[in-house]
C-alpha cells in the first residue's frame, strides 16, 4: 500500500461512515482510547462507532510510515478533527495495518494519546 492510500484510509476511518470502518478494522483488533472503556477489541470498536458523531474534517501532521516486514505496516502522527459546534480534538496516534491480500488491508492496532499539559 502506497503512502496515500494509507492516509486516505486513515482519513476515512476518522470522517468516514460505519460501514467504512467496519470493511477496514479487524475483529481482532486493539485500540487504545483516551476515554472510557479505554481498552476495546475491533469488535467493540466498530459497534461503538455506529453511535458516534463522526468527525467532519481531520488533518494530519507529523506523518512517519515504517513497513517493518512485509504486509505489516506502521504509522505515527498527529491529529486535529473537527466537527460543527464542537471543541477540536487533538491526539497522538499510531495504527497497524495488515495485509490480507494482495489489495487488502485492516487495522490490528490503534492507539490515541491526547497532548499532555505541562505541569509547574
Amino acid at each position: 500500500m502506497d503512502d496515500d492510500r494509507i492516509w486516505g484510509s486513515e482519513e476515512g476511518l476518522w470522517i468516514g461512515d460505519a460501514e467504512n470502518y467496519r470493511r477496514t478494522i479487524d475483529d481482532e483488533c486493539l485500540m487504545v482510547l483516551p476515554a472510557p472503556p479505554f481498552v476495546l477489541t475491533g469488535r467493540q470498536a466498530i459497534e461503538a462507532v455506529v453511535n458516534t458523531p463522526r468527525w467532519t474534517r481531520v488533518t494530519f501532521t507529523e506523518k512517519q510510515v515504517a513497513r517493518p516486514q512485509e504486509g505489516l505496516i506502521v504509522i505515527a502522527y498527529s491529529a486535529r478533527a473537527e466537527r460543527d459546534g464542537t471543541t477540536p480534538y487533538e491526539a497522538h496516534c499510531t495504527t497497524t495495518y495488515r495485509r490480507l491480500e494482495p489489495q487488502q488491508w485492516q487495522v490490528v492496532q490503534h492507539q490515541q494519546t491526547p497532548p499532555l499539559m505541562a505541569t509547574s
